[in-house]
Formats: structure tokens, sequence, C-alpha cells
């Protein structure tokens, strides 16, 4: 879809809160600062996620690749959701921690 429909909003494809944490974190590289932040963008930022590196004469990432972004991703993002929740019940079990540090 990406390479049909670059300049494609991202949400087409992705949640809000996937958009920002993508843009949190992976870094613009030098060669895409003040590039139009399409689908392609944000496809090439799960590639990076996947472990793609983007050097200039890599090949387009593959399915594996970007199984891998898109996997840590909704991880990232499920734990962003699930963690106030937590934080919660932590404090209501009288700052008992859930978890050994």
């Amino acid at each position: 879809m990406s390479s049909r429909a670059p300049e494609a909003p991202p949400e087409l494809a992705l949640t809000s809160l996937e958009v920002k944490i993508l843009d949190r974190l992976i870094p613009d590289t030098r060669s895409n600062q003040g590039s139009p932040r399409g689908l392609a963008f944000y496809t090439n930022k799960i590639a990076r996620l996947g472990g793609y590196l983007n050097r200039t004469r890599d090949p387009p990432p593959g399915n594996i690749v970007m199984w891998r972004g898109l996997t840590r991703l909704t991880d990232i993002g499920l734990g962003l959701s699930l963690a106030p929740n937590l934080w919660v019940i932590e404090s209501l079990a009288g700052g008992v921690p859930l978890f050994h540090r």
C-alpha cells in the first residue's frame, strides 16, 4: 500500500498511538528529514524497528523484517496502554510491588 500511495496519511494503516510511538522511538535520519510524513515514511520506521538498517544499497525490507517491526510496535503499544493500570493496581495493593525488581 505504501508503494502505491506513499503520500497517503499514515492513519490509513496505523493508529494515532502507533504513529506517536514511531515518532518517539525511531529518530528521523538525515535523508528523510523534511520529507512528507506519509505512509511510506512510517513503513520505513516500522522496518527499522524490525531490524532494517536502511543503508543506501540495501534492498527494500522484506516480510520478516516488517513482521518483526509490527510485532514490536504492537507489544510497545500494549505495554503503554497497560502501564497506567498496573500503577493503579500496585498502589491499591498498599505499595506492594507486583514484580520483583
